[in-house]
Parts: C-alpha cells; sequence; structure tokens
C-alpha cells in the first residue's frame, strides 16, 4: 500500500493532480475539496489509498487520514466501489456520512450521484456498525452545499491551478452562477468543466 505520496504539485485537474515524487510523476484522484488545498508548484503531503484492479493501478488521495479510512471502510459495502466511495466524499464529509449511516439518513445518502434508495439502505445496513460514529470536534456535518458561496472558492482555485488568471478564473465563475440563476448546483467537479468551457469560448 502506498501510505501516502510527498513532493511538488505538477498539475491539476477537475479530477485529479499530480505530484511530482524525485522526478516521477503520481496521479492521484481527489475530491473537489481535496483538490482545492492543491496549489501547481506547491509542496504537497498526500495521504493516499491504492486501489488495484487487474487492469489498472489506481491512486486516491484524500485531506487527511480520516478522509482516507472512511474511504476504504466505504468499500466494503456491497455495490460500492472506489469511484461511488469517492463520489460520496465529494458530497459529504467523513463524519456527515458517519451520521448520515447512524441515522439511517436515507435522503442524505441519495444525494451523492449514484446512489439510490436501495443502494443508501444497503449501506446503511452494512455499515452501521463499521463506521461509527463521528471523530474530532464534529463540526462539519456535509461538505458546503454547491449552490452557496463555497463553491466559488473551489472552483475558483481549481481553474488557478490549471493555469488561469484570477481575473479569468473570477469572470468565468460569474457566468457559471449566471448560468446556475439560484437553481441546485450540480459537483463542483461539474462546475470546474463548465467553468473551463466558458473560458475555452
Amino acid at each position: 500500500m502506498i501510505a501516502f505520496v510527498s513532493g511538488q504539485v505538477a498539475a491539476a485537474g477537475p479530477d485529479g493532480a499530480v505530484i511530482d515524487v524525485h522526478g516521477v510523476g503520481l496521479a492521484v484522484q481527489c475530491t473537489p475539496a481535496t483538490l482545492a488545498g492543491l496549489r501547481v508548484g506547491d509542496q504537497a503531503k498526500v495521504p493516499t489509498s491504492l486501489v488495484v484492479r487487474e487492469d489498472s493501478l489506481t491512486l486516491f488521495g484524500f485531506a487527511d487520514d480520516d478522509e482516507r479510512t472512511v474511504f476504504e471502510l466505504l468499500q466494503t459495502a456491497s455495490g460500492v466501489g472506489p469511484r461511488l466511495a469517492l463520489a460520496m466524499l465529494a458530497v459529504h464529509t467523513p463524519n456527515a456520512l458517519r451520521r448520515a449511516v447512524a441515522a439511517e439518513d436515507l435522503t442524505a445518502l441519495t444525494k451523492v450521484p449514484g446512489i439510490g434508495k436501495k443502494g443508501a439502505q444497503r449501506i446503511v445496513l452494512e455499515l452501521k456498525d463499521r463506521l461509527g460514529g463521528p471523530v474530532g470536534d464534529g463540526a462539519a456535518e456535509v461538505r458546503a452545499p454547491a449552490a452557496s458561496e463555497a463553491w466559488r472558492t473551489q472552483v475558483q482555485m481549481g481553474l488557478i491551478n490549471l493555469g488561469w488568471s484570477a481575473k479569468d478564473a473570477d469572470a468565468a465563475v460569474d457566468a457559471v452562477a449566471a448560468d446556475l440563476d439560484g437553481a441546485e448546483a450540480p459537483p463542483v467537479a461539474a462546475l470546474l468543466k463548465s467553468a473551463l468551457k466558458k473560458l475555452a469560448k
């Protein structure tokens, strides 16, 4: 297992980053919230989990060790693979997922793209005794909703990491916000892709 990677952030995109570890660029798949904390050119230490498949080796990166632990525990539930586990952490914090499972909050779980009511019921049934209760101060319930001001910062940072100026990033974010017109927004990764399309015009 590769527990973490440490090195310079060589590149960042909507779904992941490349960390230069002694001249070797390691591609790491991350949640938007994790990516928002990575800036191209900066040094970073990213906790990771290596998922081995017959035809691939995929490295997933996280904001901290707790996020990685929950990512791995989520995959012990039937039908939950690494992509879905990462999507769950893109929508909810680790403590929010613990609370949702403990309280059998199916509504919270079905906010994750790819999880329906039956899937949420199965996750609750299989993980209720594995995830445990919230850890730390437990202050953060859910990732800030994409419709709030928080998504603007994450998308702006993503664009800047991709090489756009702060001025261009602000303009693209404003354009995406105008398109939403108060409607519930999609996940941050989708918003970032929309902003990139605005800049490409």
